[in-house]
C-alpha cells in the first residue's frame, strides 16, 4: 500500500489497536526504507505500548525511540527528546504512536512548530467496538477533541474493527460501515481496512473490492501471558 508521507501519527480511541497498527507499519515501512523509526509516545495506556516490543524492533533494526528501560514502565508522562533527531533527518521514515484521545493528543500539541514544517499525516484508528466510538457521534467527537489537542487535523481513517482473537467477518463489515460513514461526516479519506493474517482467507471477497492491510497480532492483554 503506497504511503508518500514521511512522519505518520496514529492516534485513537483507547482500545483502538493503534499500537498493532504502528508496529505493523513500522515493519512494512523497514522492507523500502533503510532507516526506519517508531516513536512510542502514548503517555497514557499502560498496557499496549509499542516499547513492550522492543526486542522485535531490534531484530529488524528499526529504531525505537521511548523511554529509556528504567522509566519504561513508570507510566509517567514521560517524553524522548530524541524525536527531535529523527523528525528533522529526512532519511527517516517515522511511526508515531499517540496516546489515545484528547488527554494522549496533548503529547503532541508540545511539537506544534515541527508539525507546520513537517506536515505529518494524523491518522485516526478506528474499532468501532470500543464503546465510545461505537457511534457516529462518539466517533466524531474523539477526532475534534483530538485535533483541538494535537493541534493537527486528521488526514485519515483506518478502520480496525476487531475484539481480538475472537474478531469475524461481520465485526470488519460493521466497521467499515461505522468508518464509511465518519468519512462522509467529516470529509475525511478511509483509507484502509486492517485485518488480522488469521482472517486473510475468510476476507478474501471483502479485499478484492476495498483497500486492505493484513496484520500481524503482536501485543497481547496483560492476562494473555
Amino acid at each position: 500500500m503506497e504511503r508518500n508521507n514521511r512522519i505518520t501519527i496514529l492516534t485513537g480511541h483507547f482500545g483502538s489497536g493503534k499500537t498493532e497498527v504502528a508496529i505493523n507499519l513500522a515493519l512494512n515501512e523497514k522492507k523500502i526504507h533503510e532507516k526506519t523509526a517508531i516513536n512510542d509516545l502514548d503517555i497514557i495506556n499502560p498496557y499496549f505500548r509499542s516499547r513492550d516490543v522492543s526486542d522485535l524492533f531490534q531484530q529488524q533494526n528499526i529504531e525505537l525511540i521511548a523511554p529509556t528501560n528504567r522509566l519504561a514502565t513508570s507510566d509517567l508522562p514521560i517524553v524522548s527528546g530524541e524525536i527531535y533527531r529523527v523528525l528533522h533527518d529526512n532519511r527517516y521514515r517515522v511511526i508515531i504512536d499517540a496516546g489515545g484521545d484528547k488527554d494522549g493528543a496533548k503529547a503532541l500539541g508540545q511539537y506544534y512548530h515541527e508539525w507546520k514544517e513537517l506536515e505529518p499525516e494524523l491518522l485516526f484508528v478506528l474499532n468501532a467496538n470500543r464503546p465510545y466510538v461505537s457511534t457516529l457521534e462518539g466517533a466524531r467527537d474523539t477526532i475534534e477533541q483530538i485535533e483541538k489537542a494535537a493541534r493537527l487535523k486528521v488526514t485519515g481513517i483506518i478502520n480496525n474493527s476487531n475484539i481480538g482473537f475472537e474478531t469475524s467477518m461481520e465485526d470488519i463489515h460493521n466497521g467499515y460501515e461505522l468508518s464509511s460513514s465518519l468519512s462522509d461526516m467529516l470529509s475525511i479519506p478511509l483509507l484502509y481496512t486492517t485485518i488480522s493474517v488469521d482472517l486473510e482467507k475468510d476476507a478474501t471477497y471483502f479485499a478484492k473490492s476495498h483497500p486492505v492491510m493484513f496484520i500481524k497480532r503482536f501485543m497481547k492483554l496483560p492476562w494473555e501471558g
